[in-house]
């Protein structure tokens, strides 16, 4: 039996072990003062129409002032009435809508950078609903630490059923990397739907957000920002800096969305970020294998077991701890049956990246 296959999860281990110590170091943040910042809320979005109210219904509850503040929505040529809803939305003085001066995301995200008025500039989805204190926190905590950028946490709605209960422990597992990496002082990832960066920390490393790609542009930015030793890019653990999400409706989205995200990979440059992603892989394909290879000689499915558990280690604890941290301990009780669904769903997201079909829109 190719017990010397277990040497495959080492790199794997290592990583996911190292993210998990740091998350033990986490403190969460809670605002000691009032700064008096002015900051930009932008968001780029298309076809919108139903969102984006409640998006900026949140935004107008804000406990931060609104002389404060600004909010700028770039409508990324949209097809249905994004930008006549966010134009005729008038429970905020401080709203600016524009069109978008090119096509796509990282386009729209151009163009309201170079209109914002405020340094710090917050980046948030349109379909994300919002504490009240969100903007406070993320200021503050900005005021305090004079980061380069801040990465916040993004987490999904509550839904019930297997698909859903797989699609949150998913997305937390990848809030819990992003967290312990970042504590780390090595980020590995971010999310736009919450990020926040000076506008010349923006102005400095935007060049290079590969325009040729769908998607990436928050995670490229900041593998800009990490090449120079200086920027400091901090994780904000604070539950009323969060944002909420929908999760993907249907397995079919799901996919497409990320096929989204894993298209951008190769055009990483981040050693550490490429590193884990080929260790997840390595560790994804060596348990497809040996389960299959178990179909035709039952020693191998011992070998599938032992991998299995010995990956399971690091998963679970960084599950059971980002799970508690966020309130959401109830999601374990269906770790074990999403730890056999995953390496089926990432290769089924490989499938549709090489397929190339759908998955842009």
């Amino acid at each position: 039996m190719h017990w010397f296959l277990l040497v495959i999860l080492i790199p794997y281990l290592y990583i996911l072990l190292k993210i998990f110590r740091n998350l033990l170091k986490i403190i969460p943040y809670s605002p000691s003062e009032s700064p008096s910042v002015f900051a930009t809320i932008l968001t780029a979005c298309r076809n919108e129409e139903n969102n984006l109210p409640l998006l900026l219904g949140d935004i107008s509850l804000q406990d931060y002032p609104s002389g404060m503040f600004e909010i700028i929505v770039i409508d990324d040529n949209s097809s249905d009435s994004t930008y006549d809803t966010a134009s005729g939305f008038r429970d905020l003085s401080n709203l600016q809508v524009y069109r978008n001066k090119g096509t796509g995301k990282k386009a729209a995200l151009k163009t309201g950078c170079g209109i914002a008025s405020g340094n710090l500039i917050i980046t948030v989805d349109a379909d994300c609903r919002l504490n009240r204190s969100w903007l406070r926190t993320i200021v503050s905590f900005y005021y305090k630490e004079k980061p380069e950028m801040i990465i916040s946490p993004v987490l999904l709605d509550d839904r019930h059923g297997l698909f859903n209960h797989f699609q949150e422990l998913e997305f937390l597992s990848l809030q819990g990397i992003t967290a312990g990496s970042a504590v780390a002082g090595d980020p590995l990832m971010c999310n736009g739907a919450n990020l926040s960066f000076t506008k010349e920390s923006f102005k400095n490393h935007s060049e290079c957000l590969h325009d040729e790609l769908i998607s990436g542009d928050d995670v490229f930015l900041m593998h800009n920002m990490k090449k120079e030793k200086q920027s400091r890019i901090l994780w904000l653990e604070s539950e009323d800096a969060a944002v909420i999400t929908a999760a993907s409706s249907s397995a079919g989205a799901f996919l497409k969305q990320r096929a989204r995200w894993l298209s951008k990979a190769g055009s990483y440059t981040d050693f550490s970020t490429k590193l884990t992603a080929v260790a997840t892989l390595a560790v994804v394909v060596l348990q497809f294998l040996t389960l299959m290879a178990g179909i035709f000689e039952a020693g191998y499915l011992v070998l599938f077991a032992a991998v299995f558990l010995i990956k399971s280690l690091p998963d679970y604890l960084i599950l059971k701890n980002t799970t508690s941290r966020y309130k959401k301990e109830r999601l374990m009780r269906w770790f074990f049956i999403s730890q056999f669904i995953y390496p089926f769903y990432v290769l089924a997201v490989i499938s549709v990246v090489l397929s190339r079909k759908g998955w842009r829109r």
